[in-house]
């Protein structure tokens, strides 16, 4: 299964050390580096000023076209004057019975539309996307993306889509909420597209895009969940994709039970034994009914094939894991709770586990573990993902 060995009895799973950095990710924020104010394009506000005035409408959008070129490449600001220019000076040359038939007129129409509707921006991106970022990583601040196929490198690749509903924002929420729901969801669906945890690279962590008060006037709704690599200069070669959509029956099962357990192993406390053993007895009985929730689903599951005897192996030693778990939470003192702690976590990642991952043509290959606790236990792998 893809559940790390015990972190020790000393090392409860925590967020992951650059918590500050990529996944805390604010792409459309008015400011760049260290803080400095983003400027506003100059040619933008000519384009604003020539659209309102209507006195030459055709230099306005010109201008707005070359505004919204300039502010594309170069992260300025004033991308709504260059909008609001562009339409202005736009009904100007109607009103004066300018027919935009030529080919130049339809070019700088089709690019307007373009910029306008936000395509290259990452409010433009899907689920399964894949795409590079113009600064060559993740972090920091960005206002297009490039999309790519994923069969090549690439930046990031997009595993879902978040939105955030007028009905229950009707005014922008602020950068901690968003950031806050982002967090939530975002790592809370990746093992929805990446199923088979395995399969994804140890320096692959989780990375979001998210609305700026800016981005939001102009209806940007999207948290956008993605994948990236963690190491620096890092980039992603072929897709990470693995859903429901590409699985068979017995591997969805086995997977489903499994990523559950994960999640709940993932959520032990802060708070060691010695210093709140309710705290950890309460949650080895949440694990405890998980695990006989999923040694359920799995024993009514009829496997197909050479599937069926590794299988079963596998769910007779999670049965194991799963009395062991209860005696942990029925625990009365410290070392009687460490004891079945550890026999419980006993069967993770082994061979069996092994044996039934390539009986059902899943990865074999099991997750490395980085040591960066300071307690000897270990760390709940890259960035703090379930890979």
């Amino acid at each position: 299964m893809s559940i790390p060995p015990p972190p020790g009895p000393h090392q409860p799973p925590g967020p992951p050390e650059h918590a500050q950095g990529p996944y805390a990710y604010h792409p459309y924020g008015a400011y760049g580096p260290y803080g400095r104010p983003v400027p506003v394009n100059g040619v933008a506000i000519g384009a604003l000023v020539l659209g309102i005035l209507c006195f030459v409408p055709a230099v306005g959008l010109v201008l707005g076209l070359i505004a919204l070129t300039q502010i594309k490449k170069r992260g300025e600001r004033g991308k709504g004057m260059a909008i609001a220019g562009s339409l202005l000076s736009t009904a100007g040359l109607v009103l004066w019975g300018l027919a935009l038939s030529t080919g130049a007129a339809s070019d700088f129409w089709d690019g307007f539309k373009g910029a306008a509707s936000g395509e290259g921006t990452t409010y433009a991106l899907a689920t399964g996307d894949c795409f590079d970022s113009p600064t060559g990583n993740l972090e920091g601040e960005t206002y297009d993306v490039t999309e790519v196929p994923c069969s090549g490198e690439h930046d990031g690749e997009v595993f879902a889509m978040v939105g955030l509903p007028d009905n229950t924002y009707p005014s922008y929420p602020g950068d901690d909420e968003i950031s806050r729901i982002a967090d939530d969801k975002c790592y809370g669906l990746q093992d929805r597209y990446a199923m088979d945890t395995w399969a994804v690279p140890d320096d692959v962590d989780v990375y979001y895009y998210m609305p700026s008060r800016q981005s939001w006037r102009l209806g940007d709704r999207a948290i956008v969940c993605v994948f990236g690599s963690a190491e620096e200069n890092g980039r992603l070669t072929g897709s990470l994709r693995n859903d429901a959509m590409l699985l068979d029956t017995d591997q969805i099962a086995y997977l489903s039970a499994a990523n559950a357990v994960d999640i709940a192993l993932f959520e032990e406390p802060e708070e060691y034994p010695e210093e709140d053993l309710a705290a950890n007895r309460a949650w080895a009985k949440d694990v405890h009914a998980v695990l006989g929730e999923q040694l359920e689903s799995l024993r009514g599951h009829s496997w197909q094939g050479e599937a069926e005897q590794p299988l079963t192996d596998l769910i007779d030693e999670m049965e194991d894991a799963h009395r062991e778990w209860a005696k942990a939470a029925a625990a009365k003192d410290v070392d009687t709770y460490y004891a079945h702690y550890d026999n419980g976590y006993e069967y993770i990642d082994g061979p069996t586990t092994v044996t039934a991952r390539k009986a059902l043509g899943l990865d074999t290959t099991a997750p490395t573990y980085e040591d960066d606790s300071t307690g000897g236990g270990e760390s709940a792998g890259s960035g703090g993902l379930d890979v």
